[in-house]
């Protein structure tokens, strides 16, 4: 943006360039604040957040700033209303050409129409008003482009905006309807005798009474006799509904010529208030002192409302996160338990084991006081390799088994809890994938993992016995078998490595393994070689778990809420604020805004 200009059309001391320039400032962090807030989540009262959020952000960029750092810019009239009301026809009849094309299909104006003067025409460019709208000065039905129209007939410092009905068959009409209303200086509101009481046209005038936006109605297409009475009515709707002040035109049902246009008479009054402010450049800067205020004023009161809704989102977030890492940490830690306190040495894998061990007697005589227990292991085990084979393909089901159904349970309960919340169903419905279930290919991975934790238990044996491979000890087992045994020590390896009856169920299964191992490695080297193997085995699992937890946090990720986006929407319109009231302190001038001359 372009440096902001001195206030040359306000009164002296309303506004200085340096108070303009930080207002500027601060509306510019303002319109970054709201654009960088995120509320994708489907909370209570989100959806109308969202609009208003939308309609702030797109308000500070069409009219607020543009309009701050262009004070001397024409004043900007946009004529709104619902669909048949005549605005078309209004304005063709208030320029006294047709500038802009009326019809029986509705809804008729699909582009908006400016007209101007054409000594205006450098203050209606791309980067002013509208940004996002093609400028083009051919006749189009694109509701993407802004019609410009320069004409003689039009004052030097005055433009009319013909925009589409408010009340529009087609959404994308009712939107620029709006947004062309919000980017007004001066609504000239249009309504019929047929249609004044129909609510659409009120919401939007409830929203210009909230922020004090300068305001005319046009009650048209009245017929003669009814003119009092309908007048009278709407005189007394508008008093109620905080807009007394507002310039109330009458224009009555008649003719309309060839070329579009209503009688001379029928609009002169409207005419002729809009020449007043076209002339008179302390009323035209009173206009848009009056709305640009009233402007600043609502959206900083509208950006605590969608801090607040984006404070629910934050806190939405945080609790659909805490759901799904307490049901994967939980799952970590029953792996955890379940691979250590001697579960796994049941079943296939003490069946697998016991074959290896040639167990029988050899569990039943084990005493751990008597020295030469290891000796005595030593010339019972009778394994072959064939059967340590066994043991491992055994603890790698066991394993595959256990991580599998702690996963399958994790994706159930995180899945139960989202369900709980509207926001948690929806994005649960928009994962694709069943999240309440592994993954698909969980299977596969956890077989992978498994495996490489067996070839790292492997290659430590390896590299521990690389100076006694030729003992006859070493030779007995092999480093398959030594492996086996480790792994056999690990899943029992609760508390450390164990001694006699402590094992409980895994018990002499566990303390054999241990045996073996000893009488090769010796007892320090076994205690470190379990706990390698047992820490390595823990992060392979939680790996594993914690990649299917992602699934649901990267959902949380991938809505890009920042915890600090409240505060930073509160803090720059707190700082709007802060300038606003400190230009109220300032010196006022003279000055009607809203009024007919």
């Amino acid at each position: 943006m372009s440096e902001p200009e001195a206030d040359q059309t306000l009164p002296p001391g309303r506004r200085t360039p340096d108070t303009t320039t930080a207002m500027v400032t601060a509306l510019v962090r303002l319109r970054g604040a709201l654009q960088e807030a995120r509320l994708p989540l489907e909370l209570p009262g989100a959806e109308e957040q969202r609009a208003a959020r939308a309609e702030m952000v797109d308000q500070l960029e069409d009219y607020v700033i543009p309009r701050l750092m262009t004070l001397d810019a024409p004043l900007l009239a946009v004529v709104g209303g619902s669909t048949g009301a005549g605005k078309s026809t209004l304005v063709n009849s208030l320029v006294g050409t047709r500038v802009t094309a009326p019809g029986v299909l509705r809804p008729t104006t699909r582009s908006p129409v400016l007209v101007h003067h054409p000594d205006d025409a450098k203050w209606f460019g791309q980067d002013r008003l509208l940004p996002e709208l093609e400028r083009v000065t051919r006749q189009t039905n694109d509701p993407e482009a802004l019609q410009l129209v320069a004409s003689s007939a039009m004052s030097p410092g005055l433009a009319i905006l013909d925009a589409p009905d408010i009340d529009s068959v087609e959404e994308r009409n009712r939107v620029l309807a709006a947004q062309l209303l919000a980017a007004a200086d001066l609504w000239l509101f249009v309504t019929s005798a047929a249609r004044y009481a129909d609510q659409v046209p009120w919401d939007f005038l409830r929203k210009a009474a909230e922020r004090s936006a300068a305001v005319a109605i046009v009650l048209d297409r009245t017929p003669p006799d009814a003119v009092d009475t309908i007048a009278t009515h709407l005189a007394r709707m508008l008093a109620s509904r905080g807009l007394k002040d507002s310039p109330l035109f009458t224009v009555e049902e008649g003719e309309v010529s060839e070329t579009g246009l209503l009688a001379s008479d029928s609009v002169i009054d409207i005419r002729r208030w809009l020449q007043a402010l076209a002339d008179d450049q302390d009323a035209r800067a009173a206009v848009v002192q009056q709305t640009l205020d009233g402007a600043i004023r609502t959206l900083g009161r509208r950006t605590h409302v969608v801090a607040d809704a984006a404070t629910e989102q934050t806190d939405a977030v945080r609790r659909l996160r805490e759901d799904a890492n307490e049901a994967y940490d939980r799952a970590v830690k029953a792996v955890g338990e379940a691979s250590a306190d001697g579960s796994l040495l049941r079943g296939e894998v003490l069946a697998r084991w016991q074959e290896f061990v040639g167990t029988g007697e050899l569990l039943k005589t084990l005493e751990t006081r008597v020295g030469w227990i290891r000796d005595r292991v030593v010339n019972a085990v009778k394994g072959k390799p064939q059967q340590a084979e066994r043991v491992t393909v055994a603890v790698e089901s066991g394993l595959e088994t256990l991580i599998l159904e702690h996963a399958e349970a994790a994706a159930e309960r995180a899945e139960a809890s989202w369900r709980g919340t509207a926001a948690g169903q929806v994005l649960l419905r928009d994962a694709g994938e069943d999240l309440g279930r592994a993954s698909r290919d969980f299977r596969r991975r956890a077989e992978r993992a498994v495996r490489d934790w067996q070839d790292d238990v492997l290659e430590m044996v390896r590299s521990e016995g690389a100076d006694k491979r030729s003992t006859a000890r070493f030779l007995a087992f092999g480093v398959n078998g030594l492996a086996v045994a480790l792994m056999i020590v690990v899943f029992a390896h609760t508390g450390g490595l164990l001694v006699g009856a402590e094992a409980g169920i895994a018990g002499g299964s566990a303390v054999l393994g241990q045996k073996l191992l000893e009488a090769v490695f010796g007892d320090q080297a076994v205690r470190s070689l379990a706990e390698r193997a047992r820490q390595r085995l823990e992060t392979s699992m939680s790996d594993l778990l914690d990649a299917e937890r992602r699934r649901y946090t990267d959902l949380l990720d991938s809505l890009e809420i920042s915890p600090e986006a409240p505060e930073r929407m509160r803090s720059a319109a707190r700082k709007v604020d802060d300038l606003r009231y400190a230009a109220t302190q300032q010196p006022q001038g003279s000055g009607s805004a809203g009024s007919a001359p």
